[in-house]
This record gives C-alpha cells, structure tokens and sequence, in this order.
C-alpha cells in the first residue's frame, strides 16, 4: 500500500520510553519477570483529596464539554500553583490548560517554530524535545553538557549557540533524564544573554519543581527576571508532583499572544481536557501540600541508594541528581562489550530482567537512564540484576 504519511510525521520518531516500557510490558504479558526502571511515574497513590473531588465532579455532572483552554476554576488554582510554588505572579488570561505538559510544550512549538528555526536545547535532553522542534519543521541546536558539571552550562555556551534564526532556548531543571537543577546565579547569566537578544524566547519545564533535593527554593527564570516575563511561557502540572500522570493535566503561562495561538491550536485539535480531570486537578493546587515533604524525602532515599549501588559496579558511574526522580548513568568503559551501542546494552539489561532507556535516546551516549520512582525493595533487586549482568 502506498506510504501516506505526512512529511511532518516522516520527520519524528515513537518515543524511546514509551517504547522501552510497551517491550517491557509484553514480555511480562508473556510470563517474563521483568522490573522496569524505563517510565518516570510515582508509584504513590494519588492523594485521597483529589480522588475524592474527582468523585464529587462525576457526581455533580462534570461530564461535559468546558472551555478550550481550560476551567475559570482551575485557572484561578494554576496562577495560585505559579504564584506559591513557582514565584509567577499571572493571571487567568495568560494560562492555559491541556491534556498533559507535553501537550503545551507541543502547542507552544508548533505555533512559533517554522522551517529554518532553531531550538537551542541542552543535552541529555527530554526525548520528546527535539521531536516537537523537528516535527515543526525547525532545527535542534544542541548544547552539550556534561556529568563532572552536573550537567549545567555557562551562559556563554548559551551566547555561542544563538544566531539569528535562533526562536527558542529549552530549559528544564529539575531536569528529565538527568537530574539537574539550575541555581539562581546560573540562571541570572543566562538572563544577561537573553537581554543581549531580544528575539530569543525560553520555554521554561518545570514539572519536577516540587522534587528539588537541594535544600534550596526552587528557582525559575520568569521568578527571577520579571522583566523578561514576556518572552518566557512556564509549563508545569500536577502529574509528577501529585502521583496524576492518568489524569492528563498540564498548565502553562505565558505572553497573552502565545497562550492565545497555544489556544487555537488546542482548539482544532483535542479540545478541552477532560472535565474530571480539571476538577481534580483544582483540588490538586488548592488542597493539602504537606504529603510532598514525606515524598521528596522518600525519593530522596531512594536516590542515594540508587546512586551508591550504581557507583559500586565496576564501569558504571553516575553523578548524584539534584532533583526529579532519574539517574543518567554512564557506562563507558564496558561499551566495547556491546560494539559501542548503548542500545545493545539496554536490551542486554532488558535480558537480565530490567528495562532501561539507552542515553543514545536523550541525545547522550554510552550508558542508560533510570527511574527511580519505584520502591527500595524493587530498586534493590534491579540493581542486583544490573550488577549481576555487567559482571
């Protein structure tokens, strides 16, 4: 049959994750004893408060069509979500809501990047980054970084990379595959680059802020350089911080004329976010946050295991993330055992029972991601199994 597939789909690629998560689901299917340290949910329950306004909403009829861009309800909760946790002073006019963060990092590329854009993204990055710049037709501008640095960068590494057709600088801290977080000084060079460019917008990621293990407030550059709020748009949710990645909630907030072009989009493509899941979500701002004090010290256990077994294996090494809930693990001195292919040690770990995702995925090389969002008992025999196989 005749290939129909648009050129914008032939540009982009199925996420490794989900695909590294899908394999390992089958092969538990079909009998297979397989642990999968692939896919970056919380295995916490979803606190009873919000499952509760969930119930109340399908009780009270919340089954129908709202607004587009989202509830009045849940965008007054979001801009109190920016303002506490975040430090964002917005409004509801310049928020919007989508089905998930990745929805609104989508329609904030989509309806700015055209052929011949750049994306200035740091590398390890989020699989799904460049995916979105490609499918939009614009260039990936990598900016590499590296684990002796935690994985941050100067800000004249940002300054080399910008050139006139440049639309966009990625950031993402806590950052997905690596852990990293921004301090406020790195983040205050970077504002001093920007102020020499005006034509250059930040898509600011900041869905693990709430699993920062650096004892430090959370910072973001919209917080700390309001004057430059008009070239930035902050996404952010509730899937990582409150255990709701089935719920399919995203908010961000931006320039009016963005959040209005991200609207359009939205518009003629999924609609509204599911009604329930919006009244959770308002619960999920507004309710009790207490509950995410124990759980940053839960992960934060779990990292330092996750770490020290790492460190233990001969040819693995892996710096210690500040934030989110991933370890990127390099494996360079045992990759001429896999010809040089980190997808070929990935699948060999998938053999020995535990899925991981190839760093080649994130735009790194010569190693492996994990999660860490699982518990110590699980944590431990995986790391057994990853020990024992690279034996």
């Amino acid at each position: 049959m005749t290939n129909h597939l648009s050129q914008m789909l032939q540009r982009i690629e199925a996420s490794p994750t989900t695909a590294m998560t899908d394999r390992a689901t089958a092969l538990r299917e079909a009998g297979r004893d397989i642990i999968s340290l692939s896919v970056g949910e919380p295995d916490f329950a979803t606190p009873c408060h919000v499952i509760q306004a969930a119930k109340d909403a399908l009780d009270a009829g919340a089954t129908k069509y709202t607004p587009v861009t989202g509830t009045m309800a849940l965008k007054k909760a979001a801009c109190l979500h920016f303002q506490r946790d975040l430090g964002i002073a917005t409004d509801p006019s310049r928020v919007i809501i989508s089905a998930g963060g990745k929805q609104a990092l989508f329609e904030a590329i989509v309806a700015t990047v055209s052929a011949g854009d750049e994306v200035i993204v740091p590398s390890p990055w989020w699989v799904s980054y460049p995916q979105m710049v490609r499918f939009a037709g614009g260039s990936v501008v990598p900016l590499v970084t590296h684990a002796h640095r935690n994985f941050r960068f100067d800000p004249g590494d940002v300054e080399a990379l910008i050139t006139p057709a440049t639309q966009w600088l990625m950031l993402n801290s806590p950052g997905n595959p690596t852990g990293a977080v921004y301090p406020p000084e790195m983040l205050l060079g970077i504002a001093e680059v920007l102020r020499r460019h005006p034509r250059v917008m930040v898509l600011s990621d900041d869905i693990y802020a709430p699993l920062n293990y650096s004892n430090e407030p959370h910072a973001t550059l919209a917080n700390l350089c309001p004057d430059l709020a008009t070239r930035i748009c902050t996404v952010s949710g509730v899937s990582k911080s409150h255990a709701m990645t089935g719920f399919r909630i995203g908010v961000a907030t931006g320039p009016a004329w963005l959040i209005e072009a991200m609207g359009t989009l939205q518009s003629n493509s999924s609609g509204n976010p599911a009604a329930v899941s919006q009244a959770a979500a308002v619960a999920a701002f507004e309710g009790p946050q207490e509950f995410l004090i124990e759980w940053r010290e839960i992960f934060r256990r779990r990292r330092d295991l996750v770490v020290a077994r790492i460190n233990a294996v001969p040819g693995l090494s892996t710096p210690v993330p500040d934030g989110a809930f991933y370890c990127f693990i390099d494996a360079t001195p045992l990759m001429d055992r896999f010809g040089g292919d980190d997808n070929q040690l990935a699948l060999h770990l998938l053999e020995h029972g535990v899925a991981v995702v190839a760093a080649s995925a994130f735009g790194g090389s010569n190693g492996f991601r994990i999660s860490f969002a699982t518990s110590e008992d699980v944590l431990q025999e995986a790391l057994h199994r990853i020990s024992k196989a690279l034996q």
